[in-house]
């Protein structure tokens, strides 16, 4: 396993922090066209996804990638998590990957 550029777990109130840095975050999709996709972030905050393809509408997708700019993330890899997922959670996570915890964390 490649550790040597890892992506930070982020949602949207911490993507603004990575700009142009490998980041991690999980999305639900509002709208998709193959090329860009409008999504709401799991602490509800609209977020654009460049290269993600074509994904049913209202699903929840992991997506790693490169933060573009504060709302924007062009991706590499991502993975659909279907239309349920614990958003709360996933916030927790974000910060303790990013807290106090970091450390834990790749």
């Amino acid at each position: 396993m490649d550790t040597s550029n890892p992506a930070v777990f982020v949602n949207g109130e911490l993507l603004p922090k990575f700009i142009g840095k490998k980041v991690r975050t999980v999305v639900q999709v509002n709208k998709c066209d193959g090329v860009v996709t409008a999504a709401k972030s799991t602490d509800d905050q609209e977020l654009t996804v460049n290269g993600l393809p074509q994904v049913p509408l209202m699903n929840f997708v992991e997506v790693i990638g490169i933060a573009e700019t504060n709302h924007s993330i062009n991706a590499e890899i991502w993975t659909d998590f279907g239309a349920t997922f614990d958003t709360n959670s996933y916030n927790q996570l974000c910060q303790l990957a990013n807290g106090e915890f970091r450390n834990l964390f790749l």
